[in-house]
């Protein structure tokens, strides 16, 4: 199996079913987790040294961080559904508490931080889908944490990728820090598959093919991108969701095109 490719395990204790680490990943910046929670089951943690967000993937929950408290919050049955999430962003040093009003799936995304922005809920009303692309390279992403939504390093989006279609295509990278050309960002990708027995194909390769690797990847499969282009495909008969979580020395997206397949683009 690739070094790149992370299964999803059986939930633990905690319900924990995925975990990313700098140390795990072999990089800096970006770490990860997805939890799956039953009704009235509880996670506490702490941010440390880290800025978080919480994405409420699926169903409903209570969020406790110290002084704030955001009762019953999350409304969607499916990532699917393609209306946006709720999240909460908190900054390094903060305890925080979930619990579950229902089946729960939540990821955590983390990147260190210094705490230069304060805790606050992110409500579906201030995100929207857009859809980017054409055709069979036509896909439809929502940016959780990005832009103008503020954080020190972290970069979350969520992409709905219909089946038979590509994603993250043409192949880009975002690997070199070499502003305003490009900026260094490592990624995972959470995938998930509708139905859940499907797959698809995720490729991560370098110019100089020191790195290419191309995976199967199947339901809550994670796989990380260090560095190199990362394109996606999505069979026949099996929609594809992923969220990305980025996180580098700078934030802001900027990336270059493979310029073997930049000709698309073109016509």
């Amino acid at each position: 199996m690739s070094p790149l490719l992370s299964r999803a395990r059986q939930p633990s204790e905690s319900g924990r079913i995925q975990q990313i680490t700098p140390e795990s990943a072999q990089w800096r910046y970006v770490g990860f987790e997805v939890y799956e929670l039953k009704p009235g089951q509880r996670l506490t943690r702490n941010t440390e040294g880290t800025e978080v967000c919480l994405v409420l993937l699926s169903g409903r929950a209570d969020v406790t961080s110290e002084e704030h408290h955001w009762p019953d919050i999350g409304r969607r049955d499916s990532l699917f559904d393609q209306t946006p999430p709720f999240a909460v962003y908190l900054p390094p040093g903060r305890d925080f508490e979930i619990s579950a009003t229902t089946d729960l799936e939540l990821a955590v995304c983390r990147a260190p931080a210094k705490g230069q922005y304060p805790p606050r809920l992110i409500r579906p009303e201030e995100l929207e889908y857009v859809t980017r692309g054409t055709g069979t390279n036509e896909r439809r992403v929502c940016n959780i944490l990005f832009n103008d939504i503020p954080a020190e390093r972290l970069l979350v989006v969520e992409v709905i990728t219909p089946n038979g279609h590509w994603s993250s295509y043409p192949p880009h990278k975002h690997d070199t820090d070499a502003k305003p050309r490009e900026t260094q960002l490592e990624e995972t990708y959470y995938h998930r598959l509708n139905p859940s027995q499907g797959f698809a194909f995720q490729r991560v390769y370098t110019d100089d093919r020191s790195l290419d690797e191309t995976m199967t990847v199947e339901d809550k499969d994670v796989v990380m991108v260090p560095k190199g282009y990362h394109p996606v495909g999505a069979p026949h008969g099996y929609d594809l969701y992923y969220l990305n979580t980025m996180a580098g020395p700078e934030r802001t997206w900027i990336f270059q095109n493979d310029p073997a397949h930049e000709w698309m683009l073109e016509s």
